[in-house]
């Protein structure tokens, strides 16, 4: 049975009439009758009582009546589903995303996101550089919002979001310059804490190779894959690390956050979207041109 058959017996019930459910559907009453006929027989029963009144639903067709607007509503359902996923308002897009995503750029997003496209299911992972990376080439995310440069398999489109510098996440007790910074002599010495090499190899190379440039031999005192530890290991007194500014924003007990005074050697860390380049636009391509970046 056809679902233009079931919208039709629909609309015979609620018209109350054949000749007024065809003009409500805009089809001639003879062809209106015929489908009607057709169905009565495929299904064995009578459908209506036909009178100079109208034509009544019959005890089968009540018996049915229910089944058949849940059916015309899941099709009527499913069709808009379809056609929003096509124009990329509705679907489901699972985004890994590093801490430096969670300030302001991932919110800005997300608000972006439900004006444009409010149908759509987002599930948010929040993973290392490293996960985000392997996550992308199985298809586990669709989206990474990570710190580049980065190193994914497959061909892979890519949007610079922010570019941040770093700023030194030092223990409370620390000895803090009259204006407010540091010197990266008195972060040789402390010691960093930092998020392991293979992690974010660019950044830790360009950290330590700042700090020997400034004739400061630095060593990792603690090594740490969370930035809510390294701030952890920081307020234990394990060393000072080196994060993008960003983190100004987080109150983390223990934890003093300045300028570092001589740093202007000292690498950025950029925030960007990666995701599969693909032959039709994607959900993804949707995200990735939302406002994700700074204000």
């Amino acid at each position: 049975m056809e679902t233009r058959h079931l919208r039709y017996f629909l609309a015979v019930v609620d018209q109350g009439s054949v000749s007024r459910a065809a003009d409500w559907l805009g089809i001639a009453q003879p062809a209106l009758s015929q489908t009607l006929a057709r169905m009565e027989k495929d299904l064995g029963v009578q459908l209506f009582q036909r009178s100079r009144q109208g034509a009544l639903p019959t005890p089968a067709a009540l018996a049915m009546l229910d089944d058949v607007r849940t059916s015309v509503a899941r099709i009527d359902a499913a069709a808009s589903r379809a056609r929003e996923i096509a124009r990329g308002s509705a679907g489901q897009l699972t985004v890994g995303l590093v801490s430096s995503a969670l300030f302001g750029t991932l919110p800005r997003a997300l608000r972006a996101l439900r004006q444009q496209a409010p149908g759509v299911r987002v599930i948010l992972r929040e993973m290392s550089n490293a996960e985000q990376a392997e996550a992308l080439q199985t298809g586990a995310i669709d989206i990474g919002l990570m710190h580049t440069p980065v190193a994914v398999g497959g061909r892979m489109r890519e949007r610079q979001l922010l570019r941040e510098r770093l700023v030194a996440a030092v223990p409370d007790e620390f000895q803090i310059g009259e204006d407010g910074q540091v010197s990266l002599a008195q972060i040789a010495e402390a010691g960093l804490v930092m998020y392991p090499q293979a992690q974010l190899p660019v950044l830790h190379a360009g950290i330590l190779d700042a700090l020997r440039k400034a004739g400061h031999e630095a060593h990792v005192a603690q090594e740490a894959n969370r930035t809510l530890t390294v701030l952890a290991c920081v307020a234990g007194g394990c060393g000072v690390a080196l994060l993008p500014s960003w983190i100004r924003s987080m109150d983390f007990r223990g934890v003093r956050f300045c300028e570092v005074r001589d740093g202007q050697a000292l690498p950025s860390l950029d925030l960007s979207a990666i995701w599969p380049a693909r032959s039709t636009p994607t959900l993804a391509d949707l995200f990735a041109h939302l406002d994700l970046g700074e204000d």
